[in-house]
């Protein structure tokens, strides 16, 4: 569970944070606070998603199902504090998230740290489909040289157009935002958009998840409630 021990607000309202599922502002969240009859200042939920997001997205891969092992995967890119960062992303056929990283730069060294993590956490797939970049290339082909089976790789910019979909729909929601303003923050709050996109598309382990409602589901998985 998350130690919510000295502070101020109750875990219900700092939990709030789960704005991340729609396209608000923090300064759009302190007025619905107020007129909930709840006085919080904007830098506050500020400062609970950059402290809480990525602590809940972390315990919460300890509930996630498993992904298929054919994957798409992409990098889209976003503001911080006026420079270009990318975000870089995996689906699997079905579109279920497999796994994200943001980074500094867009290279193979990137791509290599991404696809590090995914398999760390999801097992290595057999197929891996991308777009003709050829960093991304050059990072299958490292691990590629280090292995008796080879991934697949498919470089066919259709098959890219699930996970591109899923880009669209996180510069919706970072939008309103008006820029991050440090590498740190854009981490925190990206990490809570995409455990949302997770929590959307059903996949968690969670007690009676199909009759709650994904704030019910984002709250089990932050240990108000015991996922199964």
């Amino acid at each position: 569970m998350l130690n919510f021990k000295g502070m101020r607000f109750p875990i219900d309202v700092i939990l709030v944070c789960w704005y991340a599922a729609y396209p608000l502002s923090y300064r759009h969240l302190e007025e619905i606070m107020g007129e909930c009859g709840v006085s919080v200042d904007h830098s506050s939920i500020n400062r609970w998603a950059i402290r809480f997001l990525p602590l809940i997205e972390k315990m919460a891969r300890k509930h996630k199902r498993p992904v298929g092992d054919s994957w798409r995967m992409d990098e889209t890119y976003t503001k911080v504090k006026g420079f270009w960062k990318y975000l870089y992303r995996a689906v699997d056929k079905q579109g279920k998230t497999v796994d994200f990283l943001l980074t500094a730069k867009r290279d193979m060294a990137a791509a290599n740290r991404f696809f590090d993590k995914a398999m760390g956490a999801n097992g290595d797939p057999n197929k891996v489909a991308m777009d003709k970049s050829g960093a991304n290339k050059a990072a299958m082909d490292a691990i590629n040289a280090g292995r008796d089976v080879p991934i697949l790789v498919r470089q066919v910019k259709y098959l890219n157009n699930i996970v591109e979909q899923g880009h669209r729909a996180i510069k919706r929601l970072t939008r309103p935002m008006l820029n991050f303003k440090s590498f740190r923050s854009a981490g925190s709050v990206l990490a809570g958009i995409e455990l949302m996109h997770m929590v959307r598309k059903g996949q968690f382990a969670i007690n009676g998840a199909d009759a709650t409602s994904f704030a019910d589901q984002f709250s089990a998985l932050a240990g108000m409630v015991r996922p199964v």
